[in-house]
């Protein structure tokens, strides 16, 4: 699955001629380009998909989709270990007993 999720941006820096920032999505911290919204400052919340934030969000709602997410166990899901999770998948195939 591959969300838009937000998250807050702590630094911007421009690496090989592109604008990036390292961005906190709820512990869990990513390099984002910044290409899209380069006026972008540190401590405000953005969209982020595929790597390349997309649009600004306030910190309200980015606080409650994080909370929901992290409920729905989604961040887990997007930001965690893909080699664990296709061993577990591998392991106990969907609708096999655990």
């Amino acid at each position: 699955m591959c969300l838009a999720v937000p998250g807050r941006v702590l630094s911007t820096a421009e690496v090989d001629g592109a604008l990036m920032a390292e961005v906190d999505f709820g512990g869990v911290r990513k390099e984002v380009c910044l290409q899209y919204i380069p006026d972008v400052t540190i401590g405000e919340y953005v969209i982020v998909h595929v790597g390349f934030a997309i649009q600004r969000l306030d910190e309200r709602s980015a606080q409650e989709t994080l909370a929901n997410f992290e409920k729905l166990g989604i961040l887990a899901e997007e930001f965690g270990d893909g080699f664990e999770l296709a061993a577990k998948q591998k392991e106990f195939p969907e609708g096999a007993d655990k």
